[in-house]
């Protein structure tokens, strides 16, 4: 079909014939913007991904990766471009033979998440949450809100939690003041479960623990549990190990309040100070960055109730130091 389309072309325009093929690849890509979209509905729990695989069974893994990268997959009209986004059943999934308009280039963190109330993302290490007066470097503040003004530039984004620049993993953030307000004044009844996993230093003995201190900040910046009852904020820290070997553990830690460096701070309480962090008493830096990702964050929808689950895992990094 496209060779008789070029030879038809080529017929009509015997000279000029750069402009000729412009003219053709513009009718031809129209004509493809046009087709409808393949649409699929979902019939059991599953992850946008593996979803797209069993349905387009005459596309490799690569292209259908590609596909959702260029944004031509929509999950109930909303563009989409995370592979484990989580799919219900009754949704409906569509794959359009056009391209979306180009999707923003972000440095440092993926979407994880995105409808009209909240945007979930994946955090890299060494990449700031919001600027501080100090540093208005690049930060995922700043680029979430490039990205939703692209549709409306009116539209803002809103801090509910931040992450440590270098701590990777799990955060959100809200896409409206109303809901910003809402989830942070019921935050621990909205907030199911916030899971970290940690790399430290030594063999951790005991399998579980829970630490409590109370927390306060000197004039250097640096956080510390003061000696005294109710002097500072009150902070509880769970944990459990996970992979114990003979100079570094791997520790699940689980939070009760959110204090600023929090984690951190117990962590070198007990001893077993987090691999890499230079400024909470760690000597060696195993993995060249700190040893502390979020990997977990569960919440009740602000809008629907539902209860939503992000889980990142463990970085591949963090179990070399455990062999």
């Amino acid at each position: 079909m496209l060779a008789e389309v070029a030879a038809l072309q080529k017929a009509k325009q015997p000279v000029g014939r750069s402009k000729s093929k412009t003219s053709a690849k513009t009718r031809l890509t129209a004509k493809q913007a046009a087709v409808p979209p393949r649409s699929f509905e979902v019939q059991e729990p599953s992850e946008l991904l593996a979803f797209l695989i069993s349905q387009l069974k005459n596309e490799g893994r690569n292209s259908i990766k590609s596909i959702l990268a260029r944004g031509q997959v929509s999950v109930d009209g909303q563009a989409l471009t995370a592979y484990n986004y989580p799919l219900k059943p009754g949704q409906t999934v569509s794959v359009s033979r056009a391209r979306a308009k180009e999707a923003t280039r972000f440095a440092g963190l993926s979407i994880l998440h995105e409808d009209d109330d909240v945007i979930v993302i994946n955090k890299d290490a060494g990449l700031l949450s919001i600027a501080t007066e100090q540093e208005k470097e690049l930060t995922a503040y700043r680029q979430l809100t490039e990205h939703v003004r692209a549709g409306d530039p009116s539209r803002r984004i809103f801090v509910l939690h931040r992450l440590d620049r270098d701590t990777s993993g799990v955060m959100m953030f809200a896409k409206s003041e109303q809901v910003q307000k809402s989830m942070q004044d019921a935050w621990k009844d909205v907030v199911k479960e916030r899971t970290y996993v940690a790399l430290v230093e030594g063999t951790v003995t005991a399998s579980e623990g829970t630490i409590s201190s109370w927390l306060k900040e000197n004039a250097a910046m640096k956080v510390y549990s003061s000696p005294e009852p109710n002097d500072g904020q009150h902070a509880v820290t769970h944990y459990k190990v996970v992979q114990a070997g003979r100079q570094y553990s791997l520790l699940q830690v689980n939070l009760e309040t959110g204090r600023k460096n929090q984690i951190r701070v117990h962590l070198q309480d007990i001893g077993h100070p987090i691999a890499g962090d230079k400024k909470y008493g760690a000597k060696t830096k195993p993995i060249g960055r700190l040893g502390l990702h979020a990997s977990v964050l569960s919440f009740e929808h602000p809008r629907t109730g539902e209860l939503m689950r992000f889980d990142t895992g463990v970085p591949t990094a963090f179990r070399k130091p455990l062999s």
